[in-house]
């Protein structure tokens, strides 16, 4: 199993599984993971699903199309490493990824 790192505002970290083909929304949300909302299921059309992507990660994503771009820039704690989890689809090669939620989501 793929293993997905969940930090919470306050510094909390929850370990999950992930499962190949879901994306990192679905994970969070299926694990009952606080600070992923997932207002509109994953449609990419409210940003309730915002993660801070660590660092070390950002150049194994794939790039960030304009759609999430604009979800992004409505709200109101962007960072350089943002992304909409909704957007990120969960492989092999995202073992071990590491996020952090927002203290609030749009």
């Amino acid at each position: 199993m793929i293993k997905v790192t969940f930090i919470e505002h306050d510094g909390t970290r929850h370990e999950v599984e992930a499962t190949a083909g879901n994306s990192l929304m679905m994970t969070a949300v299926s694990n009952r993971l606080p600070g992923i909302d997932a207002d509109c299921g994953g449609c990419c059309s409210c940003a309730t699903c915002h993660v801070f992507v660590d660092k070390d990660w950002l150049d194994r994503l794939p790039p960030m199309q304009e759609d999430e771009d604009d979800m992004l820039d409505m709200t109101d704690n962007r960072r350089e490493n943002s992304r909409l989890s909704c957007q990120i689809t969960i492989g092999e090669e995202l073992d071990g990824l590491v996020v952090t939620t927002p203290e609030f989501q749009f």
